[in-house]
């Protein structure tokens, strides 16, 4: 029942990362969306398996990470353009 739940929110993910490509503020919190769903599937694999959770601190860093330069990029491309839907920015086609 857990595992379907998790796959419904990877899945729901995924759709509104699919379906939001031209907006990229909505792009980056579906992928967070992402992020976050896998993380709770590492975290009860790893529970279930009696192992150590030093890899989920090591995808917690790396998710920041992430999450950080996306925004960096999103804040990036507001300056320089004044918006953040993809399809008007001459320079990324």
């Amino acid at each position: 029942m857990l595992i379907m739940l998790i796959f419904s929110m990877f899945l729901s993910g995924i759709i509104s990362f699919t379906l939001n490509r031209k907006h990229l503020l909505l792009m980056l919190l579906s992928l967070e969306f992402i992020v976050i769903s896998l993380y709770l599937n590492l975290y009860f694999y790893l529970s279930m398996s009696n192992y150590e959770y030093f890899f989920s601190m090591i995808f917690l860093t790396m998710s920041v990470c992430e999450g950080a330069l996306g925004l960096s990029i999103l804040t990036l491309m507001t300056r320089v353009h004044g918006n953040d839907y993809i399809m008007t920015f001459s320079s990324l086609w």
